[in-house]
């Protein structure tokens, strides 16, 4: 049997769901944990049986540990990836990859130097529905894509954006924005999974139901690269809230989801309407919606299983950085456009 890949967790919020995801992924071993905060670091070091870090760069002087999973504030992935990278150790980022292009375009340029791997943590595309989708579009069940809407009806109360671990949501300078840049974005990854590329947005954005700095309502129209046309609205505001959404139409066909479930598929042959309505439709929906933590660590699995399987044969991981920077280059262009009321062209768009 191959040996297990080592992998070590920095962050320990959302990083528990990581750590979750190792100890559960074949061919993976969780080695280390890591936090500034001591209180998160040995509770999660004991269950694990794995060992405990409070400095960063002890885990990057640790010749065990092959991959970092960099899970801490969104404004610190993109210069703790090339720390890690220089230090000789694979990557896993947690979304988003970093809040700007300019600082994930220097990560890539570390990882392609450094001849190592970086896999990047966009779940959503590995849900069964969604893959489902995504055959069904590749292989012209829809047609030629037409529109492509979305929605993230979310809400958050006063207390996520507080307390010890939570001041740096909601600011420009450590979350990137509020709700569609840490919320949405694997709706706006979602929207590009289905449609492709997206090279033209136009968008506003607003506070309007926290004491924050970013917003925490943001709506935007968006031209795709293959023509398309779409929509998408993200909030933290939404009182009762809601599962995120999906409107897709093409020459052919469509399909409305809301979250885990399939509301309607008109696609396809028959054969293949019974099929995925079978499969997907009136499901209960587990996304996380108003608690953060819910979350399934199943797709994060897979995603573990599919880096040491990269680690081990030399290839790239599943979802690669330049497949997961597009969601970040369409928010930030949205932010544009909502601060200077223009049209927003992404260059070198990419899906």
């Amino acid at each position: 049997m191959a040996k297990a890949v080592n992998f070590a967790v920095v962050g320990l919020g959302m990083g528990s769901h990581h750590c979750k995801a190792i100890a559960a992924a074949k061919g993976a071993r969780l080695l280390a944990v890591c936090d500034l905060d001591e209180s998160r670091v040995r509770p999660l070091a004991a269950q694990y049986g794995c060992k405990a870090y409070r400095r960063y760069r002890d885990v990057l002087g640790d010749p065990e540990v092959d991959v970092v999973n960099i899970v801490t504030e969104s404004g610190y992935h993109a210069a703790m990836g090339v720390q890690a990278v220089r230090a000789g150790k694979h990557l896993m980022m947690e979304k988003p990859i970093d809040i700007t292009p300019a600082r994930i375009g220097r990560l890539e340029s570390a990882v392609a130097a450094s001849g190592l791997k970086c896999g990047c943590i966009l779940q959503l595309r590995l849900d069964a529905c969604n893959l489902a989708l995504k055959k069904a579009i590749d292989r012209g069940s829809m047609g030629k894509v037409l529109g492509v809407h979305a929605g993230l009806p979310w809400f958050r109360g006063a207390a996520y954006y507080s307390g010890p671990h939570g001041t740096w949501r909601g600011t420009w300078k450590l979350d990137g924005g509020g709700s569609m840049m840490n919320q949405g974005i694997h709706t706006i990854d979602l929207m590009t999974y289905f449609g492709g590329p997206i090279e033209r947005v136009c968008g506003f954005h607003a506070v309007q139901g926290h004491d924050i700095e970013a917003e925490d309502h943001t709506v935007a129209c968006v031209r795709f690269a293959c023509g398309a046309l779409g929509t998408i609205f993200t909030t933290t505001c939404a009182q009762p809230e809601n599962a995120q959404q999906f409107h897709c139409f093409g020459t052919k066909g469509s399909f409305r989801k809301r979250g885990d479930t399939l509301e309607m598929y008109e696609m396809g042959s028959p054969k293949e309407r019974e099929r995925m309505n079978a499969r997907f439709g009136e499901r209960v929906g587990t996304g996380a919606a108003s608690d953060p933590m819910a979350i399934s660590s199943d797709g994060h699995t897979l995603l573990v299983e599919d880096m040491s399987r990269a680690v081990r044969e030399d290839r790239t991981p599943m979802i690669p950085l330049a497949s997961a920077r597009h969601a970040v280059d369409v928010v930030h262009a949205i932010y544009q456009s909502g601060r200077t009321g223009r049209e927003v062209r992404i260059a070198n768009g990419r899906g």
